[in-house]
């Protein structure tokens, strides 16, 4: 009788199978060994053998959001464009697995001192550059510091505040040496800014070319049109299976959706929600539904009056159903947010904290405390932020109306949204991706001096707190300080989160995957070009 509690180890040997890691042999005598018949171990084996990888053909993918502003600049990297094509022909020190572990990238091995205040990583010696030239500590160095220092305007710098120097004990090894212990930092280096790339002689890097060392290299294409791709055959990691990619910028939802419908493309990175159920079953489409730490925000600027009165901003909160939102927006694919950035799917999570409700009575009764009586504001917003958007803001305005608010919805053209709104406009919609740890989407977009602290919000108790939480290894003491920080910026910042959204994309019936995706991004962490392949 096959005892249930092998059912893992069988998942797993299965999996090992699909992707061609497991003789038949072997398969079979752990299958055996975990109680299954001979039968069913040869029906397993034939049924998951049969989907390991094949190599071969062009994945034509339509993507979303979409700028034609945008550019090779790893430092100024926003977009799904961007990040997917980032993930495509580039390559990082770290990388996050399909079962949301940490994984090794152009390092294969990393190890920190015992106060996690220096780190060393290892680095392959078979990485090479699109151009042929071999990939070197140095690379890694400039790549890094490229981010660093007082000229950077990078988004990544507020990452890399705490590294004091970086250097090299020989070609293939590289010291982070740090003013403060970070128990994260092997997780930061998975942040799709920080690309590793081809150093000039002047210790810049050379980011203009879009060479990188990633598992394919661009053949043609442009911002805001698309992307050709070949198999770069210095590939140092697994995968890259397709001979070809082609990225197709495609802001428009339904055009998108029409694309992978009618087969112009193979898969999409967004699924419009209110046609999810219909297209779960169209038997020629696979739709997948990731639950993930990416969080809708609406920022508020807190050095923008009315946003700069603490009452107004909670007002604002208690003036929104979550609940109502995640039904008829998200249509359940998503978790209500409690205006922290902090949510489930990552470590010390804050659980029993009291969740915001609505309540538009207390909403009424702060707005006059603050003399803010029939407060009108906008709020911008636009498609490209994800599908629905526009309309969970014109939702939230009529939610908004019991508190004697009036929210007028602006929509704001798709082109240019995050260049020309966001941390612009005094209030609007924004999406933000998956962050493996709490740290890093603090240190990102709530520490005081962070180029993306979208809310302008300053706070001098989270951030001695954010100190803290980033250096303290103990992890019971560290959820302590989370939770402290989840309370103060549910009860004074500047950001409401009216959810945090499953991933929620599709693929034609004959693309593959392990059936395992990575819950970093879109796209099973946007590496779908170089982890699936046609069956």
């Amino acid at each position: 009788m096959r005892n249930k509690k092998n059912d893992p180890l069988i998942e797993k040997l299965s999996q090992e199978a699909r992707l061609g890691r497991i003789s038949r042999r072997n398969f079979m005598h752990y299958s055996l060994a975990a109680g299954v018949t001979a039968t069913t171990a040869t029906g397993l084996w034939t049924s998951s053998a049969a989907a390991q990888p094949k190599s071969g053909g062009t994945f034509r993918v339509g993507i979303h959001d979409n700028n034609t502003s945008d550019t090779h600049n790893p430092g100024t990297y926003l977009s799904i464009q961007q990040i997917f094509l980032a993930h495509t022909h580039r390559a990082y020190l770290t990388l996050i697995n399909t079962d949301q572990t940490l994984g090794g990238d152009v390092a294969s091995e990393w190890s920190g001192s015992d106060d996690a205040s220096e780190w060393t990583f290892k680095l392959r010696d078979n990485v090479t550059f699109h151009d042929g030239r071999k990939a070197t500590a140095d690379d890694v160095i400039a790549s890094m510091n490229f981010h660093r220092g007082e000229a950077s305007t990078s988004a990544a710098k507020a990452l890399l505040t705490d590294v004091t120097d970086i250097t090299k004990t020989d070609d293939h090894t590289v010291v982070f040496t740090l003013s403060g212990p970070n128990a994260d930092l092997p997780w930061l280096m998975t942040d799709y800014h920080l690309t590793i790339q081809p150093a000039d002689d002047d210790g810049t890097i050379d980011w203009e070319s879009g060479i990188g060392c990633g598992p394919y290299k661009i053949t043609e294409g442009s911002f805001g049109v698309g992307f050709k791709l070949t198999r770069h055959d210095g590939w140092h990691g697994e995968g890259a299976y397709f001979d070809e990619i082609e990225m197709i910028a495609i802001n428009d939802p339904n055009a998108r959706q029409t694309a992978l419908v009618t087969g112009d493309v193979d898969a999409v990175s967004a699924i419009d929600l209110k046609t999810m159920a219909l297209m779960q079953r169209n038997p020629q489409m696979v739709v997948e539904n990731v639950p993930s730490a990416s969080a809708i925000t609406m920022p508020m600027h807190c050095n923008t009056a009315p946003f700069d009165n603490v009452d107004v901003r909670m007002a604002l909160k208690l003036a929104m159903n979550r609940d109502e939102i995640v039904e008829k927006i998200a249509f359940g694919a998503a978790i209500p947010g409690n205006d922290f950035h902090h949510s489930p799917a990552q470590p010390y999570y804050p659980e029993g904290l009291d969740q915001l409700s609505y309540d538009p009575d207390q909403a009424k009764a702060l707005l006059k405390k603050a003399g803010a009586e029939g407060l009108s504001i906008d709020l911008s917003s636009s498609e490209s932020i994800f599908s629905g958007a526009v309309d969970m803001c014109v939702l939230y305005a009529e939610q908004a109306k019991a508190a004697g608010i009036n929210i007028n919805v602006v929509r704001e053209p798709n082109d240019g949204y995050y260049s020309d709104v966001w941390l612009k406009k005094p209030f609007c919609a924004v999406a933000w991706g998956a962050r493996p740890t709490p740290d890093v989407m603090y240190t990102l977009a709530y520490k005081d001096d962070a180029a993306w602290n979208e809310s302008y919000w300053q706070n001098e108790r989270f951030n001695e707190l954010l100190l803290q939480g980033k250096s303290e290894l103990d992890d019971a003491k560290r959820s302590e300080i989370y939770r402290e920080m989840a309370e103060i910026a549910r009860d004074d910042g500047g950001t409401i989160i009216p959810f945090f959204r499953n991933f929620v994309y599709g693929r034609r019936a004959n693309v593959q995957n392990t059936g395992e995706l990575s819950a970093a991004w879109e796209m099973d962490g946007c590496r779908a070009a170089s982890r699936w392949w046609f069956g």
